[in-house]
């Protein structure tokens, strides 16, 4: 864990490292994943039923492709009261906050008597990845499917990898909740091919959205193009801009919140007082002696993890904004005008009772978000992920009499008779 302070000299050039550092996964998958996803291109399921065999280790056509609709309507009421009502309130959050996104058809006509507009449509098929084997995150799949329903996409197509046959049955009510018309046993780069080019008894869909680990976002890469994708996600990373008067305990918590994804997550805290700062790393020492994903959350915060001392915490926003945070946590009793000062992060907690791990689950905005200094220029999933916009317009013969002269120059300009001749001839009397 580094720890830092702008006062330093050195401070400059250790956070342009710190912002600079690349956290993917070191191995390079392009060229393998590049071999699968022609190997699901050319042969189809054949290839996705030798992969899942040689990766997960059960035979598709024993083990059954498609996991039945009724085995998720029963996996769904075979939960425990309290778990069943967590699910079913975190699925109504995320409807209700996503169906405020849902975005408005336009149609007008100016002043030159030009019909002008837009119309959104969802896509017909949205695939949906759902990590499986190291993590199952039902959570993940609300997030995807629900959105996906609330555009409007008729057919959900879901895929998941099943290692030695076996899967989260807490998935599966989740994918039940959801609203879920399709359950497939595939996962990995095939699962993502099969999604996007159709394998066997998989038809293909228009959109990829999910996360999964750096196989599953290279193939998503690749396939841009091919389908739509929500984003190519990379290690999770949490900011935290927290003054001292929070309990040191409250925010060691939030830092290893995220750390135990992964050993490649960034924990990051600013504070403006050196005797909390230093009460925060102990606090996260003590908390890793009884955390059950301890061994993932140390190698991350050791790696990865920093402390930064800062003159106020107004001088903390302009350099969180350069990290561009995944999350970001305003831990303040005011937050807004730091609020208000943000300029790149994928989704801002406000306040010290609003900890990042409550947008995971239950408070209603997605947290599929974009990671690795993305949130600089992307956005988290959305209703908008899963739907199109077609612009269309409509004139008349006095309407195309006050534009068409332009059309004709500029297109003569550029060199493209045919465009002008296609105005031209309307123009004449």
């Amino acid at each position: 864990m580094q720890q830092l302070s702008a006062s330093d000299p050195g401070f400059a050039a250790a956070f342009d490292a710190l912002v600079a550092a690349r956290r993917e996964a070191a191995t390079d998958v392009a060229r393998d994943v590049a071999a699968i996803l022609r190997a699901v291109k050319d042969d189809g399921a054949a290839a996705v039923a030798a992969y899942t065999k040689r990766l997960d280790r059960h035979d598709l056509d024993e083990t059954g492709w498609r996991i039945a609709p009724a085995a998720c309507r029963a996996a769904l009421d075979a939960l425990a009261p309290d778990l069943r009502a967590a699910l079913e309130l975190a699925a109504a959050r995320i409807r209700t906050y996503h169906e405020r996104q849902r975005p408005v058809d336009s149609d007008y006509v100016d002043d030159a008597g030009v019909r002008l507009g837009a119309r959104w449509r969802p896509v017909d098929a949205a695939g949906l990845y759902v990590p499986g084997g190291r993590a199952a995150y039902p959570s993940s799949l609300l997030m995807n499917a629900i959105p996906a329903r609330v555009a409007g996409v008729a057919r959900l197509a879901m895929v998941t990898p099943t290692p030695d046959g076996q899967i989260n049955p807490l998935v599966l009510a989740a994918a039940a909740l959801a609203g879920v018309d399709e359950v497939w046993r595939v996962g990995g780069a095939q699962g993502v091919a099969a999604l996007a080019y159709g394998a066997g008894p998989i038809a293909p869909v228009d959109v990829v959205t999910g996360p999964g680990n750096a196989w599953v976002a290279e193939a998503k890469r690749q396939l841009y193009g091919v389908v739509g994708i929500d984003m190519v996600a990379g290690p999770s990373e949490i900011v935290v801009i927290a003054d001292a008067a929070n309990d040191p305990d409250w925010i060691a918590a939030d830092l290893l919140s995220q750390a135990e994804h992964d050993t490649t997550t960034q924990s990051i805290l600013f504070t403006d007082v050196a005797a909390f700062a230093e009460a925060v790393a102990a606090a996260v020492d003590r908390q890793l002696g009884d955390l059950a994903t301890a061994a993932t959350a140390r190698a991350a915060w050791d790696a990865n993890g920093a402390i930064i001392l800062v003159d106020t915490l107004a001088d903390a926003v302009p350099l969180s904004d350069r990290l561009a945070p995944e999350h970001l946590q305003l831990a303040v009793a005011e937050p807004q005008p730091l609020f208000d000062r943000v300029r790149h992060a994928g989704s801002v907690f406000m306040g010290r009772h609003t900890p990042e791990a409550i947008g995971d689950y239950v408070a209603g905005p997605n947290h599929v978000l974009p990671t690795g200094r993305r949130a600089r220029f992307a956005s988290g999933l959305s209703v908008l992920d899963f739907m199109k916009r077609t612009s269309f317009l409509q004139l008349d013969a006095p309407a195309l009499a006050a534009l068409g002269p332009a059309t004709v120059a500029l297109a003569d300009a550029e060199g493209l008779p045919a465009h002008a001749r296609s105005v031209a001839l309307r123009l004449r009397p």
